[in-house]
């Protein structure tokens, strides 16, 4: 008999995350394993639970099938926490689209997963993105298709990310579901570590810092930690700031623009994607289920 665990399940974005957050978890093992927190290599289990999920046909696995599973999962026999991610678990970035709509597997997908791990507590983590660079980042991951070919007749301000949400709330009404943008995770991503994991405020991982450190000055990045040493936040909230604050100094401008060069797309139709994406994120904050983590 498996002991319910809580499983925490980390399902991208594609290109939103390039397996940073289960690698920044592997780092920090010995952290985890202190508080019966398991984030096993995703080696283990990627094809594992991919096939697993498609011989069932999405259907609930017998308790021996369930068993198997978890063996293969979790060593540590006092673990209460599973820690999975893969980009891949909803859909390949091939189908990221299919049938003119964004993630249209979704449902059935999370279906499958909670219907792997039932009887667990099941909870998902989501980062979202501006479909201005979203979808042409996706594009250019799909193989032996031009930007065109595969966006084909997609009326991209009809692709709503709080569209895709509903779909997993549908899904798994009881299941928690984190969301944050992929914009924002320079400053939100010791929370998003945290959250993850599902450890409280003062755990400080490994690699916290390390997105930050991608699009600031090394100079800032030392001010910053120094000013932290002897200012030390005692909420997200004061953390933000100073992170904010620092950045705005010491950013590395080529790291924080992004140029979209794109046939059929004008200045105009990326910005009116911007300002979709933006009214779009403001209904997903108050999504029910949904906690929206902010800067």
């Amino acid at each position: 008999m498996i002991t319910p665990m809580q499983v925490a399940i980390h399902l991208g974005a594609h290109s939103t995350d390039g397996d940073r957050l289960i690698k920044g978890m592997l780092k920090n093992r010995d952290i985890l394993s202190e508080q019966g927190i398991v984030a096993p290599a995703p080696t283990r289990y990627r094809t594992m639970i991919r096939e697993t999920m498609q011989a069932l046909n999405n259907a609930r696995p017998n308790d021996d099938a369930q068993q198997a599973l978890f063996d293969d999962l979790v060593e540590d026999e006092g673990a209460t926490r599973l820690l999975l991610s893969n980009e891949h678990f909803i859909c390949v970035q091939q189908k990221v689209l299919e049938h003119g709509t964004l993630y249209a597997r979704a449902g059935d997908k999370i279906a499958g997963l909670t219907n792997l791990f039932h009887g667990h507590e099941v909870e998902f983590f989501l980062a979202i993105a501006n479909p201005a660079t979203f979808l042409p980042t996706i594009a250019a991951r799909v193989k032996n298709k031009s930007f065109a070919e595969w966006y084909g007749m997609t009326d991209a301000s009809a692709l709503l990310w709080s569209d895709v949400i509903t779909r997993i709330r549908a899904a798994n009404p009881s299941a928690p579901l984190t969301v944050w943008c992929n914009e924002d995770t320079p400053l939100i991503w010791p929370q998003v570590m945290r959250e993850f994991a599902g450890v409280d405020h003062g755990t400080e991982f490994v690699g916290r810092y390390e997105v930050l450190a991608q699009i600031m000055k090394k100079e800032g990045m030392r001010r910053f930690k120094e000013y932290l040493e002897t200012h030390p936040p005692v909420t997200e909230v004061h953390l933000r700031r100073i992170m904010a604050a620092f950045l705005d100094k010491y950013a590395i401008e080529d790291a924080i623009e992004v140029e979209l060069d794109l046939p059929g797309w004008t200045e105009e139709d990326v910005d009116r994607l911007s300002d979709i994406y933006e009214e779009d994120v403001d209904l997903i904050a108050r999504m029910p289920g949904v906690t929206f983590l902010a800067p």
